[in-house]
């Protein structure tokens, strides 16, 4: 996994650890953080005064339980128009501007945060739930509700800023989320809502510690983190959240296939997103490489098929990406399992130009598109074909890489 992938995961939760490690120098003229305890605090429903809390109000989950199901689902004209219609009635309350900033950033996450143009529009909602939260939390320290919004808030924000390197405010927001999600977990016993945010950063500060020692001095300021509790209480989301159900899902899929080495476990998660949510460009793809991997080919080459077919029509969130993930696992299933080497070459050439219409020519998918299609027309006899497939695989492959050094042998054995 990308290394500023794993951070802005952490920056989205309120960790300004991406910028620290972009700016050491400025790290004394920071503030530090105080030490926090995330783990396992609860405080009886009884002991909180939850009155006009959105968040616990059941007949609101039963309002908006198609709209955040339509949000996931990619149908955003529909979930919008419920967020909306929550903020006529409640305009002075975060939970519907913070819904459309999520509906918002969703948008772009099958790009991978490559489409700018939602950033304005994102920000400017989180900006208003951020202004409505404090306000009620100046109102009330213990609102709970308050605090929660305005961490998601702060942290989403965060992780644009440092999606667009703007690594002051990604620092300034991550710092003020991650003080009010401190403040959130008291909440812990009113709903499995609260304990999302904690669940990341009790895992994600383990894993920092472990594969970036270089910034263990910067984590001196967070949480201890708890690896193993993180993962028990993200899962407990995933069983019993309401809003954030779905967001635990899609941290578990990827937590397991990246970092807990569990592909099966992952398939499992991959599946019922992809099946609860069939238009999800995201889900879509992941599910179908999570199969590629676990060899779950027909699986794979139905899902794959789908991609490339809504990406035609033009579905929300189908792009450049998704596209070049489905031709890339069709042109292999089609080379080594049904033997057509045509139909192979075409789903590559694909993969190609779907990776260099997005700039991405150093990802694995590209590489190996252009060996297989490089080796096809070498066999064939097609020694310039080849020779044009090996100059962009010995252009764009890690020079100590064997993809290099395979256009490196065919270049000098068939100069021109």
């Amino acid at each position: 996994m990308h290394r500023y992938f794993l951070v802005f995961l952490l920056l989205s939760l309120g960790c300004p650890l991406a910028a620290w490690a972009q700016q050491p120098d400025t790290t004394q003229r920071q503030q530090p953080m105080r030490n926090i305890e995330l783990d396992g605090v609860e405080v009886a429903p009884s002991a909180v005064d939850t009155k006009g809390w959105l968040l616990l109000d059941k007949d609101i989950q039963v309002e908006l339980g198609g709209a955040v199901e339509n949000l996931y689902n990619f149908k955003f004209d529909k979930a919008e128009r419920q967020f909306r219609s929550l903020r006529r009635r409640y305009p002075n309350h975060p939970m519907p501007y913070f819904l459309l900033g999520l509906s918002t950033c969703w948008k772009m996450m099958p790009s991978n945060f490559q489409d700018k143009q939602y950033d304005k529009l994102m920000l400017a909602y989180l900006d208003t739930a951020i202004v409505h939260g404090e306000r009620l939390y100046e109102d009330d320290s213990k609102n709970y509700e308050a605090s929660f919004f305005l961490a998601a808030s702060y942290g989403f924000a965060a992780r644009l800023h440092a999606e667009r390197k703007n690594w002051r405010k990604a620092t300034l927001n991550s710092k003020e989320a991650l003080d009010y999600l401190d403040k959130s977990k008291e909440a812990n016993g009113l709903s499995a809502d609260f304990l999302f945010g904690q669940g990341l950063i009790n895992y994600y500060a383990v894993w920092i510690s472990e594969n970036y020692p270089l910034l263990r001095p910067v984590l001196l300021f967070f949480p201890k983190g708890n690896r193993q509790l993180g993962m028990q209480q993200l899962r407990t989301v995933a069983r019993n959240g309401f809003y954030t159900s779905t967001e635990a899902k899609f941290f578990l899929m990827r937590l397991l296939y990246t970092e807990e080495k569990n592909p099966k476990a992952s398939l499992q998660v991959a599946r019922e997103l992809a099946t609860n949510y069939p238009d999800n460009a995201y889900f879509q793809r992941y599910y179908a490489l999570v199969c590629y991997n676990q060899g779950e080919f027909v699986e794979c080459q139905r899902v794959s098929k789908q991609i490339l077919d809504k990406l035609n029509r033009g579905l929300p969130g189908y792009e450049a990406i998704s596209g070049r993930y489905a031709s890339f696992f069709l042109g292999y299933i089609a080379q080594f399992m049904e033997r057509d080497l045509p139909a192979a070459q075409n789903y590559y050439q694909r993969s190609v130009v779907f990776a260099e219409t997005t700039g991405e020519t150093e990802s694995g998918f590209y590489l190996l598109a252009n060996a297989y299609l490089a080796r096809m027309a070498a066999k064939d006899g097609d020694k310039k074909a080849a020779r044009n497939y090996y100059l962009v695989l010995r252009e764009n492959a890690e020079h100590r890489s064997d993809l290099y050094r395979e256009a490196q042998a065919y270049l000098k054995g068939n100069k021109k």
